[in-house]
């Protein structure tokens, strides 16, 4: 669907905070609440965007990330689909460039996360996993800042958690409903699990729909005059996700453009970075995964907007 700015305005509201009512969104873009509300309800409908709450791995003990390069020796979306039920794995992508699908596996520890990855690599078809374990995120637009320190979390609170991941505008009363608390309960859980980043509510953008359409990955090796490089990569608009490693990369990314060509604009930019050596490039074909997405649903629950 094509946005207007008007749309823009909204969708960059929500990305900063999802769960801001009707009435002050439509004080910062100027319409009146009916006008906003319609255009929230479009933008859902229409795929543009998912309002959907992010919560923090942390939370759930979730230290320990890596990126797989997975080669296979048959045909890709079996594998992909294999890969993507494995309860550690956040996110799998069809990609095309030196290997076909690209994956991250987050687990409660190293040992952990290093079984997961022996898990990946018995699975059938798959010929070479190739690993990077994250050691620091240092961009990553959707995951609530700063990390949460050590909460004290209940069964409730995981379970409003759970609610707010399907759908990031679910009322309290419709909360209140689902955990059998009053409204006032359940507001007072929300705002404690917002204000400590246990979880970010916000708008899940399609790059397609604001006119980035091609996303691709990079792995870089680093000498020591890139921090003034790692900077400017991490201000770019188009960095959608950038972290540092230890393995076959010192830094890994995901980057979007208008186009395949734009992407290659965007490489050439980063092979002129000070300190910077490209070792690999990749476009993303498809997604079989999101880190964001319910496992249960692709798309957040948009029945309650109010």
């Amino acid at each position: 669907m094509g946005l207007d700015q008007t749309d823009l305005e909204i969708v960059r509201q929500l990305e900063l905070d999802g769960r801001l009512p009707f009435e002050g969104l439509a004080s910062r873009v100027g319409l009146s609440r009916a006008a906003v509300r319609l255009r929230v309800r479009r933008l859902v409908d229409s795929g543009a965007i998912r309002l959907v709450g992010v919560v923090h791995p942390r939370v759930r003990g979730m230290t320990a990330h890596a990126h797989l390069s997975i080669d296979v020796d048959s045909d890709v979306a079996p594998v992909a689909e294999a890969v993507a039920d494995l309860p550690e794995t956040a996110l799998v992508n069809m990609t095309a460039g030196r290997f076909p699908l690209a994956a991250e596996l987050h687990g409660r520890s190293l040992r952990e996360l290093g079984e997961a990855v022996e898990r990946v690599r018995a699975l059938p078809g798959i010929v070479d996993v190739d690993t990077a374990i994250y050691t620091d995120i240092l961009k990553d637009p959707q995951l609530p800042d700063p990390a949460p320190p050590g909460l004290d979390l209940d069964l409730l609170d995981h379970r409003v958690l759970e609610l707010l991941e399907r759908d990031g505008r679910l009322s309290f009363a419709d909360l209140a409903a689902e955990v059998e608390l009053s409204a006032g309960a359940v507001r007072s859980r929300v705002l404690r699990l917002l204000e400590t980043s246990a979880i970010r509510v916000t708008a899940l953008v399609d790059p397609g729909a604001v006119g980035l359409a091609s996303l691709g990955g990079f792995a870089l090796r680093l000498s020591r005059s890139a921090p003034q490089a790692i900077a400017e990569l991490a201000s770019w608009e188009q960095t959608r996700f950038l972290a540092r490693c230890v393995g076959r990369a010192d830094l890994l990314g995901t980057v979007a453009a208008e186009s395949t060509s734009g992407l290659h604009l965007l490489y050439e930019r980063l092979r002129a970075l000070p300190g910077v050596r490209v070792t690999e490039t990749w476009v993303h074909m498809s997604s079989v995964r999101d880190r964001y997405a319910n496992r249960d649903t692709s798309r957040a629950l948009s029945g309650v907007l109010d």
